[in-house]
């Protein structure tokens, strides 16, 4: 049974409140968070080192409730370390299924780009069909696997960039910034006092949510309606970056269709059943960014993509 939309703003704003209590600043951050976890989408953060992206994780986890895991990538990584192997159990002369740590309901990719493509690769299958495949077997991962992959921008050496493929099955990638002076000052004056690295549950962070107000969070989702206004609105967007001279590569029909689906997201979360075109501006560049590829003279200009798809959106009429 699905939660009125009364109660997902509530639980949204419960969540906000739970995370707030480690993590000072990254509203927006949470935000988008709460969009992928209500949309059932993954998220790739990337910002340098010790912008709490790691904790972040963490207090987000603990707040929903979920089962966390994490995995360090790094170039010795082994697909059998993330899904696990069927091991020969000499006692019952059985193989035995031993579990790796993608079995879990919210998984930390931590640095993902620095393992090769064969270890990146499988977490695909899981990324888009909440499943994994171990020895001809399917197993499930359930409804609410939900991966944040972060990787650090500053380093170019000993690191395998993403494929396209995987790219597209995150539904956003977020820019996690340095702080601003003020709330840099107070994570200071917060955490400079204390010995060793913070846990959530050491900052009050608990679970105000469990897997049945999850899944009832996500049905409410439906209760939103998307006009056909809206829907062709995201179509012009996302075909206009594919006939874009300074793009070499636009967004994939998956691109739409998240992007549809995260405004229908954003749209519950603040108590409204019906999408309106602020929900898709909002929503452009952190769904369009990673999946969008410049073309060698727009690289040699300094152009950005998040510039370009700015641009796209202001150029492209939005229904009224």
């Amino acid at each position: 049974m699905s939660m009125t939309l009364d109660q997902l703003r509530d639980l949204a704003g419960a969540i906000r409140a739970e995370v707030g209590k480690a993590i000072i600043g990254q509203d927006d951050m949470v935000d988008q968070l709460l969009v992928a976890m209500v949309s059932q989408g993954h998220v790739l953060l990337e910002g340098p080192p010790g912008t709490a992206k790691t904790f972040l994780a963490q207090s987000f986890a603990t707040a929903l409730g979920l089962d966390f895991g994490r995995i360090q990538f790094t170039p010795d990584l082994l697909p059998g370390d993330i899904l696990g192997s069927n091991l020969f159990n000499f006692q019952t002369s059985q193989f035995t299924l031993t579990r790796g740590p993608i079995f879990c309901e919210l998984l930390l990719a931590d640095e993902i780009n620095r393992t090769p493509p064969k270890t990146q690769a499988a977490l695909l299958e899981a990324m888009q069909e909440r499943r994994v495949t171990l020895d001809g077997e399917t197993h499930a991962l359930g409804d609410r696997f939900m991966v944040m992959a972060t990787q650090n921008p500053i380093e170019n050496q000993g690191v395998y960039p993403l494929p396209e493929a995987q790219l597209d099955r995150f539904l956003f990638k977020l820019l996690v910034p340095y702080p601003a002076e003020e709330e840099e000052a107070a994570i200071v004056q917060r955490f400079g006092q204390r010995q060793g690295p913070p846990r959530p549950a050491d900052l009050g962070v608990g679970a105000v949510a469990d897997a049945a107000k999850l899944a009832s969070a996500s049905a409410a989702v439906d209760q939103v309606t998307v006009a056909k206004e809206i829907v062709d609105y995201v179509v012009r967007l996302v075909r206009a970056t594919r006939d874009h001279s300074e793009l070499s590569v636009g967004a994939s029909p998956r691109a739409a269709v998240m992007l549809a689906n995260a405004t229908r997201a954003r749209a519950a979360l603040q108590g409204r059943d019906y999408a309106i075109p602020d929900d898709v501006k909002a929503l452009a560049v952190p769904v369009l960014r990673h999946r969008l590829t410049l073309s060698p003279a727009a690289e040699i200009e300094g152009r950005n993509v998040e510039d370009l798809v700015a641009e796209l959106v202001e150029g492209t009429e939005a229904p009224r």
